[in-house]
């Protein structure tokens, strides 16, 4: 697949299969999200990759209370979470946030995974709870949560692309 058709044909998954993914293919899609471009390379993300279940489980649940959904799954079954941080400090760190969060999605999709991006990180690492996750992994510093990467297989083929909306490209010549 080129990255063209990977851009192209990626898809945000709802229905994930239980299968872990291997150590190898989740490292691949994880060096892929460290080589997106941040403004001045300051390289102001950071990536907590999470495959331990009850870790994922209590993140999945602190995610759905924030969004007052407390018997629902934010993650869709997905049994590795990426969470995707980044310095607040830096000016850019949203956008460098975001561009990680893109490689990894279509990192995913070129390995043969699916990937959907789920919101909340930023509510859910202001809380005393996220906080304390962050530190007892070691990790200092003023942090915003950016996005998660759900990850796995999923359980049916992709729906295909919407058509693009008219006027989405306008030229200037």
């Amino acid at each position: 697949m080129n990255t063209i058709e990977t851009l192209m044909t990626r898809r945000s998954c709802r229905d994930f299969s239980p299968k872990m993914p291997d150590e190898q293919t989740v490292c691949e899609i994880l060096k892929a999200g460290s080589y997106a471009a941040t403004g001045m390379n300051r390289q102001s993300p950071i990536i907590v990759c999470v495959t331990n279940r009850h870790t994922r489980d209590w993140l999945s649940h602190l995610n759905a209370d924030i969004l007052g959904k407390a018997d629902f799954d934010p993650f869709y079954g997905a049994p590795v979470i990426l969470i995707v941080l980044a310095d607040k400090n830096v000016p850019t760190h949203v956008y460098d946030g975001s561009l990680v969060m893109g490689n990894l999605m279509n990192a995913a999709h070129e390995k043969g995974l699916a990937s959907c991006w789920i919101h909340r990180a930023k509510e859910e690492f202001e809380t005393t709870e996220g906080k304390e996750f962050l530190r007892s992994l070691g990790i200092e510093g003023d942090y915003e949560g950016i996005g998660h990467c759900a990850l796995g297989y999923a359980s049916g083929d992709p729906a295909p692309a919407s058509p693009r909306k008219e006027n989405y490209i306008y030229f200037a010549r």
